[in-house]
């Protein structure tokens, strides 16, 4: 094994084996990234999403902790600013709990595979009219693949939308799956000390269902509602020892939305993470 070999497999090793933060999830969708037992990680997020003269800003704080080398639990406490039919509404988003634990994992000769089932569950916590009054919950599976220069990431979530009541009436909010498929490149191999960049590709695709309304004598579907959506999402991902700032922007390259509805101008997402 020549000199460049050796060094890059030394390298990988202490990827693949340190406690500090060395493993991430992409951007705009999930890795199967787990914590260090009795590890604990910060993240802090701002986002914003923006459909025609509609905005939506939002910072989150998430915490969380690995339970054991495989499971990690946590939560997520967002607040959001929404623009909307020349109205601004702001105020703290609804608590979410999640949890990940990764199943399967296959280290290499210079590289490393695993695999993570994932759950998420928004609560109904807050008291304002930023974000829907119901419980959420997302189930998913997430594959990742790391070595020397390259990152593969696939990625399914389904996410089942609570009902909304509405006067007399229920709102039945369709669910929706996301699939995502990412790549990552590493263009220069630097020591462990010395910062990190990877370049990242997502291909995001959103499929959600129609809503529904619901009142004690009839169920009617609601016609501006449900579609598809597909975004091709250029990203970052910079890391000094413990400290990650990931970013990225996704741009809509497909619409299929029902009805009279909005398309996504843009969605854009900048974070911060510290692993203690």
């Amino acid at each position: 094994m020549n000199r460049t070999k050796l060094v890059a497999v030394m390298f990988l090793f202490v990827i693949l084996k340190s406690t500090v933060v060395v493993a991430h999830d992409p951007v705009f969708s999930v890795g199967p990234h787990v914590l260090f037992k009795g590890g604990v990680e910060l993240h802090g997020n701002i986002s914003q999403d923006k459909s025609g003269v509609d905005k939506e800003t939002a910072q989150a704080f998430v915490m969380q902790y690995g339970i054991t080398g495989d499971w990690v639990t946590g939560f997520e406490l967002p607040y959001k600013q929404v623009d909307k039919n020349n109205e601004q509404l702001t105020g703290i988003g609804d608590v979410a709990l999640l949890t990940k634990y990764r199943f399967w994992r296959k280290d290499s000769l210079a590289q490393q595979e695993s695999a993570a089932f994932l759950l998420k569950v928004k609560l109904d916590s807050a008291d304002n009219e930023v974000t829907p009054s119901a419980v959420d919950s997302m189930v998913g599976f997430a594959y990742g693949f790391e070595s020397i220069h390259w990152y593969r990431w696939v990625s399914v979530r389904y996410r089942f939308n609570g009902d909304v009541t509405q006067y007399n009436n229920v709102l039945e909010r369709g669910n929706k799956t996301f699939v995502d498929l990412v790549i990552g490149y590493r263009a220069t191999l630097n020591g462990y000390r010395e910062p990190d960049m990877v370049y990242m590709l997502e291909l995001n695709s959103e499929f959600t269902q129609r809503n529904s309304q619901r009142n004690n004598i009839n169920v009617k579907q609601v016609k501006n509602s449900g579609g598809e959506q597909w975004f091709l999402s250029p990203g970052f991902m910079w890391t000094l020892r413990n400290m990650a700032i990931k970013g990225g922007i996704q741009l809509p390259i497909y619409s299929n939305l029902n009805g009279e509805q909005q398309d996504n101008d843009y969605r854009f997402k900048l974070s911060i993470e510290w692993h203690l």
